[in-house]
């Protein structure tokens, strides 16, 4: 048998077959780099608030993927380099010096395609992370999609409760005979209350005491508190005047004017109990023009 017979191809014809795999190999290479570069720059647009932490590890993925293919290349580069002067020393050496050289090729070329073939299973592999990254933001852009969705038919649902409790509330005519605004007579109205932010709002839970207890920018003293007639008794301190107001009822708005006001401010018990009333004051937003 002869020597070429041996290696099965000639040093010339493995050289032109092993050129074109080469030349392959590099076009994949940069196939998959481009196709790596695309799938990630598509996935950029979809991944909306997670967006940050998945570039970061594409970015990651890119750079390993980008070094190790370097080295791979210079890797590949070297060996073709030793196997062309393994074939030129094979072609020129005679005898068993000769069927040397030509093992040491062979033992080369087998070292290139197990090279080939670890390179090509890292970027498999590289894709495939770089897909279960995709995956994972797709999973949690969905969940974020489904709190939103929740919590926009709260909002929606919560707003249609306000504007029914705010259409249910009324406006009667104070102790001082001044038409009240808005007054809420329970928690849930005086939210409403609030939420429309027309005025000032200052709850109270005020036991019967000695000692008159501040509330905004005025003390209020309970003087008697009757639970089976609803009604209760208070004196209001402000800008240094005391002013009683006697005998009132639940839900009644009961005024008085501080010192340079022209809306009165308002006090509204919303529960009578046994020594303790509780309600909220009511003051205007903007200190108004002084009264006439």
């Amino acid at each position: 048998m002869s020597t070429q017979g041996a290696i099965g191809l000639s040093p010339r014809n493995q050289g032109r077959v092993a050129i074109p795999l080469l030349f392959g190999l590099v076009i994949a290479l940069a196939v998959a780099n481009v196709l790596l570069f695309r799938q990630v720059s598509g996935l950029k647009a979809e991944l909306l608030g997670t967006r940050d932490a998945i570039l970061a590890e594409l970015a990651k993925v890119k750079e390993v993927s980008s070094v190790t293919t370097a080295a791979s290349r210079q890797r590949i580069e070297d060996l073709r380099a030793e196997l062309e002067a393994a074939r030129r020393q094979a072609a020129l050496a005679a005898g068993r010096a000769k069927q040397e050289a030509l093992q040491h090729a062979e033992q080369i070329a087998r070292r290139l395609e197990e090279e080939q073939t670890r390179q090509q299973q890292q970027i498999a592999g590289e894709l495939s992370q770089v897909k279960e990254v995709a995956a994972t933001a797709h999973t949690k852009l969905a969940d974020v999609s489904s709190e939103v969705g929740t919590v926009k038919t709260e909002v929606a649902s919560t707003r249609s409760e306000l504007e029914k409790t705010i259409a249910e509330l009324k406006s009667v005519r104070g102790d001082l005979g001044v038409q009240s605004g808005l007054i809420a007579t329970n928690a849930k109205e005086l939210a409403a209350l609030k939420a429309l932010g027309e005025r000032n709002y200052f709850e109270f839970n005020l036991t019967k005491s000695k000692t008159p207890q501040r509330v905004g920018d005025v003390a209020i003293q309970l003087k008697k508190a009757d639970p089976k007639r609803n009604r209760y008794t208070i004196e209001v301190i402000a800008d240094d005047k005391r002013v009683e107001k006697k005998d009132k009822t639940a839900n009644e708005p009961v005024q008085f004017y501080v010192s340079g006001g022209a809306i009165p401010y308002e006090i509204v018990v919303n529960e009578v109990r046994k020594d303790r009333i509780v309600g909220y004051l009511a003051t205007p937003k903007v200190s108004p023009a002084r009264r006439s």
